[in-house]
C-alpha cells in the first residue's frame, strides 16, 4: 500500500520550481522507505514552502508504524482529522512502489506517469518534538492500478494545489479519488 517512493532530484526539484513556484531540493533516493525523510511542501499564509520531515507515526495505541490512511475516511477517523484539517501535504516524487504476488514469489513493480513526469502525493503532517512526522493519503485504485493493488496513492494534479491547501476539508471530497490518468508500470 504505497510502502516506497521513488525519487529522482533531477527533474523533480526543476519540475516542482516551474510548477509550483517554489525553490525545492531533494536528495535521489530510489528506494525511499518509510522512517526515512521525505521532502515535503506545505503552505502557510506566506505561500509554499518545503518541509523536510519523517514517513510515519506511531500512536500509542498502535503495535505498528502507520505510514498511511485512508483518503475516504481521514476527516473521520481520530488520529487523523486534526493534521487533515489543519496540516495537509504535498509529497513530490518521481513514482512509487507496489509489490504483486505472482506464480509463488511477490514482483515488484514501479508507477509513475509514462511522460516520466512527476506526481504530487497527499500526505499529512504530525508535529511532535522528534520534528515533523508524515502519513501519506491512500484511495481506491484505478482500474490500471488496481491489477497490481488494492489501493493507491491519492495523487493531487499541479492544478489543484491551490484547492488542496486552501478550501476546508469538508469541501475536498472531489479530489479524494484517484484521478484517471494513464499510469507507466514497470516490473523491476
Amino acid at each position: 500500500m504505497c510502502g516506497r517512493l521513488n525519487v529522482i532530484d533531477d527533474p523533480l526539484c526543476g519540475w516542482v520550481r516551474d510548477q509550483l513556484g517554489i525553490s525545492f531540493h531533494t536528495v535521489t533516493n530510489c528506494d525511499l522507505r518509510p522512517t526515512q525523510m521525505v521532502s515535503t511542501i506545505g503552505m502557510t499564509s506566506n505561500g509554499l514552502y518545503q518541509i523536510d520531515c519523517s514517513w510515519g507515526i506511531k500512536p500509542e495505541w498502535s503495535k505498528q508504524l502507520l505510514i498511511n490512511a485512508k483518503a475516504e475516511t481521514v476527516r473521520e477517523k481520530k488520529t487523523f482529522a486534526s493534521a487533515f484539517k489543519h496540516h495537509r501535504v504535498l509529497v513530490p516524487c518521481s513514482g512509487w512502489y507496489e509489490w504483486h504476488q505472482e506464480e509463488g514469489h511477490k514482483q515488484k513493480y514501479a508507477f509513475g506517469l509514462p511522460s516520466g513526469e512527476p506526481v504530487l502525493m497527499a500526505g499529512i503532517l504530525f508535529p511532535s518534538e522528534r520534528g515533523q512526522q508524515l502519513v501519506t493519503l491512500t484511495t481506491a485504485p484505478t482500474e490500471q492500478a488496481a491489477q497490481y493493488h488494492s489501493r493507491m496513492p491519492l495523487l493531487v494534479s499541479p492544478n489543484d494545489v491551490d484547492f488542496w491547501f486552501n478550501f476546508a476539508p469538508e469541501a475536498l471530497d472531489p479530489l479524494l479519488h484517484a484521478p484517471e490518468l494513464n499510469l507507466q508500470i514497470d516490473a523491476v
